[in-house]
């Protein structure tokens, strides 16, 4: 008797450090791609980047959160980023897009958050700029805030999200490993039918490459065919976008970030975030009309900050030459498409607003798949 409660005791220890350890595409030997991932495989691995996450979860209805982006240390307002914004499909409400697609720099970290809460997202970005010593005169800032709608799971008309909230998001964010799922601006979201939240991955060029570094974060809520490094899994699960008209709705969107500390000019970061929209179309996203589906690209280059107040007319920078982004896009693509698949396995199934049930993406189930394929 004794054996037997020991045998299940070992089994049920070793299934739960199963389940806590397999949070990740490479935790199960998953290898997405050919190019080398960073040490955390992160966009934290792009020198100078935190992340920073708010996770609101209360009663049975609120499932919402912030996730902040911080591109570098210092002052960003006082000295901005070169970035661009590439829209994969424009049913979204990001804010401060214009302006970097007109001055081609970022200024404000990047704040993502839930369709109603665009706004306090804005005031959190505003206070805190405001509020950094040196900005004592600035009158202006562009808030940079994405949003994707949680409401299959939360309840948005609330609008739970304070100032205060985004302010933590902001105040908390850190370098280093990222936490994934349901977490931050990911804690209500549904991707492909499945629970999906915030996903992040990196590569790291060899030296005969250049040596750079590009990270991507993803908020994932949108539907498709889900494929899994080539493989049809939601064709093999039978899940799949209007594979039920009445219950799987494709709309929701996706936020990706990427980050590279390749000097890359406004011009080029936009074609880096074309690519990066790529690998989300890999993961079989397919854009629906009323998905937004944005990608904000930054590069950390210290050569390339722009500052406020400029002491001389001229910029003088060194940019890199077209003939060597192409590592960056293909980077980019695997990335992003190993972003969206950890923001699914890390992803727990959750029960929210009106008593509605999104489903984990059920491993027990992929993993054979992705064997039957040779991936494995």
């Amino acid at each position: 008797m004794q054996k037997l409660v020991f045998v299940l005791l070992f089994c049920s220890i070793s299934n739960f450090l199963l389940a806590q350890d397999s949070k990740r595409a490479r935790d199960i030997g998953l290898q997405i791609g050919v190019l080398q991932a960073g040490k955390f495989n992160a966009i934290t691995d792009v020198a100078g980047v935190k992340v920073g996450h708010t996770t609101l979860v209360s009663g049975e209805n609120i499932r919402t959160g912030v996730t902040a982006i911080i591109p570098h240390a210092g002052n960003l307002f006082q000295f901005k980023v070169p970035a661009a914004v590439f829209v994969g499909n424009g049913f979204g409400k990001l804010s401060g897009s214009t302006q970097i697609a007109e001055l081609g720099t970022l200024e404000s970290p990047v704040i993502l958050t839930n369709t109603l809460n665009v706004a306090e997202g804005i005031q959190g970005i505003v206070e805190y700029t405001l509020s950094q010593q040196g900005n004592e005169k600035v009158q202006s800032v562009n808030a940079v805030v994405g949003e994707t709608n949680d409401g299959n799971l939360n309840d948005i008309r609330g609008r739970h999200v304070t100032k205060q909230n985004v302010l933590s998001a902001i105040q908390s964010a850190k370098s280093g490993p990222i936490e994934e799922g349901s977490v931050g601006a990911g804690t209500g979201t549904v991707c492909f039918g499945y629970k999906g939240g915030i996903g992040t991955s990196s590569r790291k060029l060899p030296q005969s490459l250049g040596g750079y570094t590009v990270g991507v974060i993803v908020q994932t809520n949108f539907g498709g065919v889900l494929q899994i490094d080539g493989v049809p899994v939601g064709e093999e699960l039978g899940k799949f976008s209007f594979s039920d008209k009445l219950l799987n709705n494709v709309d929701g969107s996706c936020m990706i970030i990427v980050a590279t500390d390749a000097p890359l000019d406004a011009r080029n970061l936009e074609r880096l975030a074309k690519r990066a929209f790529m690998g989300m179309g890999k993961t079989g996203g397919i854009a629906s009309n009323g998905s937004g589906d944005y990608v904000i690209a930054f590069s950390t280059a210290e050569s390339l900050r722009v500052p406020h107040q400029p002491v001389q007319p001229v910029i003088e920078a060194g940019y890199l030459h077209n003939d060597f982004t192409s590592q960056l896009f293909m980077a980019a693509i695997e990335a992003t498409e190993e972003a969206v698949i950890n923001s699914l396995f890390a992803a727990k199934t959750m029960t929210g607003s009106n008593g509605r049930k999104i489903e984990a993406l059920p491993l027990e189930k992929v993993i054979p798949i992705l064997k039957k394929y040779k991936r494995l």
